[in-house]
């Protein structure tokens, strides 16, 4: 389980077969990863994974072909959101982040807040099946980053990212057309399921 507040910017340094799958290796001395152990959970670019080597800062997961296809970014060099998991009595900054990414969304636009002190305005599009989770002053985790919904227009949202978010996450590269992860409210997803039932 995690928060949604990215700890470190790791960067994503290999990508190789592995099974049905890949393998991958992550910079991550960005982090302080002294308390990681083999068989530990961390958040990369909000994908659960589990390292599976290690070797100094340099962490190595393997990436399943299930994980492959409903996440994006895992199979390719560049940095990475790393956010290690959360341990009871710790401060829940963000919201409850299983680490399990429901699909992928696609950036529609980035401009930046008037009088805003260097905000800027996010614009994403979710695949059909996700928009029911969506609401406002509900979060999102977007790239593993937990965020508040200010708007949504159909299968669109809206959020706010401070120059403080730009800066500590990957989020302020994106650009329009962007692919990233996206992992709705768990409460949402069960309160649906409990409405769902009902009907």
């Amino acid at each position: 389980m995690f928060t949604g507040i990215v700890q470190a910017v790791g960067t994503l340094v290999a990508v190789a077969p592995a099974g049905d799958g890949l393998r991958i290796g992550v910079d991550a001395a960005a982090l302080d990863a002294s308390d990681i152990a083999i068989g530990d959970s961390v958040a990369v670019d909000g994908c659960c994974l589990t390292v599976v080597a290690r070797d100094g800062a340099r962490l190595a997961f393997d990436v399943s072909a299930e994980t492959i296809a409903c996440t994006v970014g895992l199979d390719a060099l560049g940095p990475v959101n790393l956010e290690k998991a959360l341990r009871f009595g710790e401060r829940l900054g963000g919201h409850l982040v299983a680490g399990h990414v429901d699909g992928v969304g696609i950036v529609r636009a980035m401009q930046p807040v008037a009088d805003a002190g260097g905000s800027v305005t996010l614009e994403v599009e979710v695949p059909p099946e996700l928009a029911r989770f969506v609401a406002p002053k509900g979060s999102i985790a977007v790239q593993g980053v937990s965020l508040t919904v200010n708007a949504v227009d159909g299968a669109r949202f809206a959020v706010n990212l401070i120059p403080h978010t730009l800066a500590v996450t990957t989020l302020g590269r994106l650009a329009p057309g962007a692919r990233v992860n996206l992992e709705a409210d768990l409460i949402a997803r069960y309160v649906a399921r409990l409405v769902d039932a009902r009907a």
